[in-house]
């Protein structure tokens, strides 16, 4: 019978608690350069403070929102490239945010591996704190779950949580009606959502994630890789304007299903497919995975990651607005009476 004269430590078990306190430490100037009005702690609490009367709201409602990267990690794993990861998770959040018309305030996240790599950490965690200045919102907290046994070697998973704030009365949408103009707005690509069957698509092909992509500039995993548009500056620019009566973030379910989640009962959206170019990417997938436009429209973006519904006399202004702030703008149909979503012309 073996004997252990101090014992059996945690780090024997696989987990290092040196090493959590160390990426604590590596990280705390990202969550730094996240601050804004109404942070009141730094990291390292057992909870973290925030100051709704500081952030500038006299009778706020809260909304929070939560989710993760999905199986596009899978591809940053296998290619190393880890640094965009943390702003899709922040963008899969901040995103369903604004669409209840809410002003994102603070993130929170959920790094879990089976061994603590401190290096590939920190660069997830400064991509998050990254997506949290694109947003303007506070990194304030997280957890770091080092788990052996639960992930092999190399792997990891991410989850995020914000919290949102709109003044009592703004909630979206609002006062949708048959008439109001559909603006699209420009996605980066796939985004977040549809990797596993972009992951089966890829391995029919025969390429791998360091070759040459077919369709832009690098190799095939660097494009895939592309994060997540963030659309809150330009989505609360155009909420405060008195601008947009809803908006609705293209994710998985594409336009076909996320469109008519910002509808009221009895009223659908004509869409014109002619008003945008479908990106590259979209006619790669499309053609090597043999999917038809209905498939595609019901699974991927498409090209549009946002949707503004404005009123008619109001689609001017709010195109302005949204440009001046970095968009690429279509219009691209109109409320109609009825449900669903109906498309004329072709994107393929």
């Amino acid at each position: 019978m073996s004997e252990h004269k101090n014992g059996i430590t945690y780090a024997d078990a696989g987990v290092d608690i040196d090493a959590g306190n160390a990426l604590v430490e590596r990280i705390k100037p990202a969550a730094k350069r996240t601050n804004r009005a109404g942070v009141m702690s730094g990291l390292g609490g057992f909870g973290a403070l925030f100051d709704l009367k500081a952030a500038g709201y006299s009778d706020p409602l809260l909304v929070a929102a939560t989710d993760g990267v999905g199986t596009k990690l899978r591809i940053a794993i296998d290619t190393g490239n880890v640094d965009g990861v943390g702003i899709d998770l922040v963008a899969m959040c901040v995103n369903d945010l604004v669409c209840q018309g809410a002003e994102p305030l603070f993130f929170l996240d959920y790094f879990a591996t089976g061994k603590l790599d401190v290096d590939q950490a920190a660069r997830i965690v400064d991509g998050i704190a990254r997506g949290c200045e694109l947003s303007g919102c506070a990194l304030i907290g997280g957890e770091t779950a080092e788990m052996p046994g639960m992930y092999i070697e190399g792997d990891f998973d991410l989850a995020g949580f914000s919290v949102g704030a709109m003044e009592r009365g703004s909630a979206l949408p609002r006062d949708v009606k048959a008439g109001d103009v559909l603006l699209g707005l420009a996605s980066e690509g796939v985004h977040s959502n549809g990797y596993s069957l972009v992951r089966v698509i890829v391995e029919h092909s025969g390429l791998a994630w360091d070759d040459p992509c077919p369709w832009d500039g690098g190799t095939l995993g660097e494009v895939l890789l592309r994060p997540t548009r963030l659309y809150v500056k330009g989505a609360l620019a155009a909420a405060r304007a008195g601008c947009a009566n809803g908006f609705a973030h293209i994710t998985g379910g594409g336009l076909t299903e996320n469109l008519p989640r910002v509808l009221p009962e009895g009223l659908g959206a004509t869409v014109n497919l002619g008003a945008w170019t479908l990106p590259p990417v979209f006619r790669w997938l499309t053609a090597h995975g043999g999917m038809d436009e209905a498939e595609l429209l019901k699974t991927y973006n498409a090209g549009v990651g946002m949707v503004v519904v404005v009123s008619a006399d109001k689609a001017d202004e709010a195109t302005r607005i949204l440009q001046e702030a970095g968009e690429t703008v279509y219009t691209i149909g109109t409320v109609t009476d009825g449900e669903g979503v109906s498309y004329e012309g072709s994107l393929v």
